[in-house]
């Protein structure tokens, strides 16, 4: 049981996380910032990630009768072994309780209350009777809001929550409803949202608000993994797919560990 609790967090899709904490220290480096609270940065990283965890075990949960129908999800945790509804339920509310306590004791409430948009943003595209995820609403309520909620954290920790610009943010928000709209095979509406994002991008360079190290910081590992996304459109999707799965949630967890310890406590 604890074994299937804990592959339910899906340790290794912390990269996520990971990559746009990144990114807001990338920015941080280029200003001339002096993290001067190096430990409290590397702590609340380590806050939304069990976050994360739970809200990806209560995604798995409710999605266990599709997933079972899926055969592209029969390694999901739920779906190979039997749990107990209590018990599945009670290891979720007990890790988001405790990120919360733990937030709220030793951090600022700006970083409480984007945890806070972080649980009711998943809620919202998981739980019935709201779950977005089954509507036309689904990509513009997963990874493209949460991609911009984690690198809004990481700006709050680093005390200025703008330090990434504006206009980054929206580019990320496109940018993770093209990944999204790749995975789910939505092919008209992937292209309408790159052409979004490439505008956006332009913008950006044009402005001076972006530099190559942090380009390829914010969008080289999606467009490494959506590779063989946009090839699972033609080729074989199941192999596609696992392969853009280990490159962004495997490979890519490693180096952007690496790289954050680097700029924490050696920079």
């Amino acid at each position: 049981m604890f074994k299937s609790l804990l592959k339910s967090t899906r340790i290794g899709w912390a990269s996520k996380t990971l990559n746009m904490f990144l990114l807001a220290l990338s920015y941080a480096y280029f200003s001339g910032l002096i993290i001067k609270n190096p430990f409290e940065v590397l702590g609340g990283l380590i806050l939304v990630c069990l976050l994360w965890g739970a809200l990806y075990s209560l995604n798995d949960y409710t999605d266990i009768e599709s997933d079972r129908s899926n055969p592209e999800k029969q390694d999901r945790a739920f779906v190979q072994d039997k749990v107990d509804k209590k018990s599945v339920y009670r290891f979720i509310v007990i890790l988001i309780i405790l990120v919360f306590i733990i937030s709220i004791i030793f951090y600022s409430l700006l970083f409480t209350l984007i945890l806070g948009l972080m649980l009711l943003n998943q809620i919202l595209y998981t739980v019935p009777p709201f779950r977005l995820k089954n509507t036309i609403l689904a990509p513009f309520t997963s990874t493209a809001t949460n991609s911009v909620l984690r690198t809004a954290s990481c700006c709050v920790l680093l005390g200025n929550l703008f330090i990434v610009p504006l206009p980054v943010y929206f580019f990320l928000y496109f940018a993770g409803m093209g990944t999204y709209s790749l995975y789910k095979s939505k092919k008209t509406f992937s292209q309408i949202i790159v052409f979004l994002g490439i505008i956006t991008l332009g913008y950006i360079f044009y402005m001076g608000e972006m530099n190559l190290i942090q380009f390829s910081v914010a969008i080289l590992p999606s467009i490494i993994a959506a590779i063989p996304l946009y090839l699972s459109l033609y080729f074989n999707k199941d192999k596609m797919m696992q392969l853009s799965d280990v490159i962004y949630h495997q490979v890519a967890l490693v180096f952007f560990s690496i790289i954050i310890l680097y700029l924490l406590f050696i920079v």
